[in-house]
């Protein structure tokens, strides 16, 4: 059990690919941190996680808030944890042409997938930097590679992710950091 000592951060990791890999993570032994908005669905995730015996720390925020992100950071830097590896799995999307989805969505959309993603890399990087140590995943998808007419936001929010996180990638390529996108 030499992982139970990590911790790893994930976000979105109530449902869909975040909560998969918050059960890889746990059956390997390490220690979570999940992060959802919706509280009753977070408690139940926790309870199950906590079946692993692994340290479970749940934190509810809506990361589609502004200030959200800077939040978790500063939460788990109350609680005195460590993030040795963050997994900003934590997005969504709207289906539709441009002009006739409603346009707060897709800010909101921006939000959580752009700006959320980029406070949490850069306070965890920073930390990362300082130890010399720690891995970074961010969830990408094929559109971010392709334009996704019908998900124009989703896939520039997508390709941001992708450039975003191969420049950082190129950034620590000489440190014991790693910065992966699924």
């Amino acid at each position: 059990m030499e992982n139970k000592k990590k911790t790893v951060l994930i976000t979105g990791a109530t449902s869909g690919i975040g909560y998969e890999l918050a059960k890889i993570f746990a059956k390997e032994g390490y220690n979570l941190i999940i992060v959802a908005r919706n509280s009753q669905v977070l408690e139940a995730r926790a309870r199950e996680f906590a079946n692993y015996n692994v340290d479970i720390f749940p934190i509810v925020k809506d990361l589609f808030e502004t200030n959200a992100a800077s939040d978790v950071y500063s939460e788990i830097k109350e609680k005195g944890l460590t993030v040795d590896i963050l997994v900003n799995d934590a997005g969504q999307g709207v289906y539709g042409p441009l002009t006739e989805t409603d346009l707060q969505r897709q800010l909101q959309i921006i939000q959580l997938n752009v700006n959320s993603l980029t406070v949490l890399t850069y306070l965890f990087l920073k930390d990362m930097l300082a130890r010399n140590e720690g891995k970074i995943l961010q969830l990408g998808s094929i559109v971010s590679e392709v334009p996704a007419p019908l998900q124009s936001v989703y896939g520039g929010t997508k390709a941001y992710v992708l450039s975003f996180s191969e420049a950082i990638r190129n950034e620590v390529k000489d440190t014991n950091i790693t910065v992966t996108v699924l």
